[in-house]
């Protein structure tokens, strides 16, 4: 399992090491004309069919009982919980800082790609805490009542598409890499017996979403909130890991 976690990890900076042309991380022109800051409805079709599976679960008899097939698959055989899932829900979206610490550039400085980062999170946690308070999907370890949808595949799938949408003009595989990582939280918390297959399409849906609202709302916030300024100097962040012996988490500060 450690081997495979820094596989996770370091495999975008092995990727950063095949591209021969270095930069260091500058400040961006304020330029949004790019399609990633517009909404278009084929940037939500992927991630809201994803949800939709996820809500139309809720009801329907045929995909509960495929939920309940594959967790039957699943515990055929004993097998030990595996919490790396804990982990590599947060490897997508560091890489883009550890990728930029490394002197690969990405799409935005530090400052504008917090200011998105954070603003992704923020739609995630809050719509992964009120759609939990709503649904009161009883998890298949029938440990708690807080199942629907899956807050560590929207975390990782939010990271992953934030990874996509920094690193895709270097090179696709810098994004893919990254849902590589997502997909295997999600499959992971399967495993684990902490979610239904509904749980992680719903959760990867909202990740991919927010993060998409984040780069909308991101021009508005340059330039209303911080009037078009260098972000760089106006933005720091803190982050600090956590773990308890037996959970892994973390706390990120942002200071405007």
């Amino acid at each position: 399992m450690k081997k495979l976690f820094l596989l996770l990890v370091f495999f975008p900076l092995w990727l950063a090491a095949q591209d021969n042309k270095f930069a260091n991380d500058t400040v961006k022109v304020n330029d949004f004309s790019d399609a990633k800051y517009h909404f278009n409805v084929k940037q939500v079709i992927i991630p809201s069919a994803l949800i939709a599976y996820g809500v139309i679960g809720l009801h329907n008899d045929d995909i509960k009982k495929l939920n309940t097939d594959i967790r039957t698959k699943v515990l055929e055989n004993e097998h030990k919980e595996r919490r790396v899932d804990d982990v590599t829900r947060f490897v997508p979206m560091l890489s883009v800082y550890a990728l930029n610490l490394v002197g690969v550039e990405g799409e935005h400085n530090f400052g504008d790609r917090t200011i998105i980062l954070t603003t992704s999170l923020l739609v995630t946690f809050t719509s992964v805490r009120s759609i939990k308070k709503l649904t009161n999907v009883q998890r298949p370890d029938i440990t708690s009542y807080n199942s629907f949808p899956s807050g560590h595949t929207a975390t990782v799938f939010a990271g992953a598409e934030f990874l996509m949408q920094e690193y895709k003009h270097k090179s696709l595989w810098y994004g893919i890499s990254g849902y590589v990582v997502a997909t295997g939280t999600g499959l992971m918390r399967i495993y684990n017996n902490r979610h239904w297959l509904t749980d992680v399409a719903a959760g990867a849906g909202i990740g991919i979403l927010s993060t998409k609202i984040a780069y909308w709302v991101y021009p508005f916030l340059k330039n209303k909130v911080f009037k078009g300024g260098n972000t760089e100097s106006k933005v720091t962040a803190m982050a600090m890991p956590f773990y308890n012996g037996e959970q892994f988490g973390g706390s990120v500060v942002v200071r405007f």
